[in-house]
């Protein structure tokens, strides 16, 4: 018989593209991930993916059973918020959010999400967050946009521009702009959550400025408290700005990331959600609004 688990794990290796990859989103180990996808491809007749050291691929049996697969996901997941919502007359939305959305914002988002829903929250990549949503296991994510996305399933929230920060005192604080190469003595603190940290690299490298680190740390948090307490320098959203450092203008950085609310389009459809959401979302709108006023570009 086909359990929940084979789907989740179907459709983990498929969201992933790597059994490595899903193993770790699911946190199961890869062999039993492994034995999971066996055991699904024995109670199918079939082979469902095609699998070499480069690539997993699905192959013309599993194309015709991904969608199958989604949308008993879809019904479980419906089944578990129906017991759900019985219990707390609201039902359960599955939120994701990038770990770099300020503090502050996103309680105003799940402040206003709350009125509506039982929260359920979860933080991850924005790689990770889409196959999430994608693949039905959270049902909206706060992820940074890509161009041109603006898709009915897509709700933009602000855009803010990616600075670098240094300590108040700082000798450089007091220059309206420097050069990339003005950079090359300091020291530099490494936000792992950071969505530009590989396209910041290679800014730098091209500058031929290739700094020493004091601190690579996933928590934004404690990277810009050591930019504070004067250990090195860091790039971050405007937003996360905190007492203690400013922003230094740097010639040809120039990121900007748009934040924005990802749905899953069937979540959305299902009885009662279309209702709540248009509640929800014009309110989530105007806080974004109110927020890059007063606290990005303000």
């Amino acid at each position: 018989m086909i359990k929940r688990s084979h789907i989740r794990q179907f459709l983990a290796v498929v969201d992933a593209g790597s059994f490595t990859r899903a193993a770790q989103q699911i946190r199961v180990t890869q062999p039993a991930l492994s034995t999971g996808i066996a055991d699904l491809e024995r109670l199918v007749g079939a082979p469902l993916f095609i699998r070499n050291r480069r690539q997993i691929r699905l192959t013309e049996a599993g194309g015709r059973f991904l969608p199958i697969a989604r949308d008993l996901e879809r019904n479980f997941r419906a089944a578990d918020g129906f017991g759900r919502a019985e219990e707390s007359d609201k039902p359960v939305l599955k939120l994701g959010t990038i770990r770099s959305v300020p503090g502050a914002f996103f309680q105003n988002v799940t402040a206003l999400l709350a009125r509506d829903f039982g929260l359920e929250i979860s933080e991850n990549s924005d790689s990770e967050l889409r196959a999430a949503v994608h693949g039905g296991r959270l049902h909206m994510a706060i992820v940074p946009l890509r161009s041109g996305e603006h898709e009915p399933h897509v709700t933009p929230l602000y855009e803010e521009p990616i600075v670098m920060f240094v300590a108040a005192d700082h000798p450089l604080a007091g220059q309206g702009e420097v050069a990339p190469e003005d950079l090359a003595p300091e020291t530099m603190i490494a936000r792992r959550a950071c969505e530009f940290l590989d396209a910041t690299s290679r800014f730098f490298t091209r500058h031929r400025v290739r700094p020493r680190f004091a601190l690579r740390s996933d928590s934004d948090d404690r990277c810009l408290r050591m930019v504070a307490a004067g250990v090195g320098i860091t790039t971050a959203p405007a937003s996360l700005a905190i007492d203690g450092i400013v922003p230094l203008k740097v010639s040809g950085y120039d990121f900007r990331r748009e934040l924005g609310l990802l749905i899953d389009p069937a979540w959305r459809t299902q009885p009662d959600m279309e209702q709540r959401i248009a509640r929800a979302l014009p309110a989530i709108q105007r806080a974004a609004a109110d927020w890059q006023e007063a606290r990005v570009d303000g």
